[in-house]
């Protein structure tokens, strides 16, 4: 495959998360396994996504656990749901790709496979030393998804494990331990106009073995995946010298980041599994699909200030949308 072949493939299965030309907080969530279409192509007929950026993601996320171990996070209570996670990520994988991956359960053990690695494995559920790894931490070195579990409890959930290494400017070490309405409490509108309440009764009602979507986007420059908090001394500057920069290069700098974000139901410990995957394309890939191009600079022009801010993009969507202005097909 060539490098022209690769570029369209990604402009085909991208995510892009506009609907209409407005963008408003909103709980957005649909059933998933369902491909959606767009005018470039389709996306979401798998909850996990593999693609041509396997092997780079995976060995990205190694190089940031190996510097912050503290990406991952288990609370003691919270290790049968990662174990129960690892089996049923290894389950949909099995399911989803056939050809490459393999679940076998064996007497007393499971047989795993992954074709794609290398990896042929026996272990145990449960058992720790039958691992190289922790469940989440083996399981997410295989998928290019951040995992964040859920525990419920005391009628309302709480973010006590998870792995993430690409969270786009927030911190996962941070916010574990933290309930579902805390996490949530800096964003803008979501309480006031009942969002993040209705999402967390949402999800409170989820029956084991149900599985949901939502996207969410920001504008993030360079293509970084590792936006976190964490590591903002190193991209923070990024946004100010995107705009104080030359319009010619902001097409190849900035990319809009949209998250595909599943949500299930785990059958055996009841925790609510969050599955982040996170998708980026340049504005001049954008620009090449000429609805998008005039959509993005639409959404950008209409967004209000409280909700730029929070996103990290009041300096960034003012270039973005004069760049799309020359380059996107927007009319005014």
């Amino acid at each position: 495959m060539t490098s022209t072949d690769s570029r369209a493939d990604h402009i085909a299965r991208f995510p892009f998360p506009f609907p209409r030309d407005q963008y408003r907080y909103s709980t957005n969530v649909e059933p998933a396994g369902n491909p959606t279409a767009t005018v470039a192509g389709s996306w979401g007929d798998t909850r996990i996504a593999i693609d041509a950026h396997y092997h780079r993601e995976l060995a990205e996320r190694e190089r940031i656990l190996a510097e912050d171990p503290s990406r991952h996070q288990c609370l003691p209570h919270m290790v049968p749901a990662a174990w129960d996670a690892m089996l049923t990520l290894m389950r949909m994988l099995a399911d989803e790709y056939p050809r490459t991956m393999t679940l076998e359960r064996h007497e007393g053990s499971w047989f795993w496979k992954n074709d794609l690695l290398g990896i042929e494995h026996n272990f145990v559920f449960g058992d720790p030393d039958t691992l190289p790894a922790p469940p989440l931490v083996y399981i997410c070195g295989q998928i290019q998804e951040d995992v964040v579990l859920l525990d419920q409890r005391e009628g309302e959930l709480w973010g006590d494990a998870g792995l993430v290494t690409f969270a786009a400017d927030w911190s996962f070490g941070f916010d574990v331990g933290m309930s579902f309405l805390e996490i949530h409490g800096p964003v803008p509108r979501v309480h006031s106009e009942k969002i993040i309440t209705r999402a967390h009764n949402f999800l409170m009602r989820l029956e084991p073995g149900q599985s949901y979507r939502r996207t969410n986007w920001t504008l993030t420059v360079h293509g970084k995946l590792d936006t976190s908090t964490e590591t903002y001394p190193e991209w923070g500057k990024d946004r100010r010298t995107l705009a104080d920069g030359p319009l010619d290069e902001v097409g190849d700098r900035l990319f809009l980041r949209t998250e595909v974000q599943h949500l299930i139901r785990l059958a055996h410990s009841g925790a609510v599994m969050f599955l982040i995957r996170t998708y980026l394309l340049p504005f001049r890939d954008i620009a090449s699909v000429p609805e998008w191009g005039e959509r993005l600079y639409r959404v950008l022009e209409d967004l209000p200030v409280d909700m730029a801010e929070y996103k990290g993009i009041s300096r960034t969507r003012e270039p973005g949308m004069r760049w799309l202005l020359n380059h996107g097909n927007v009319e005014l």
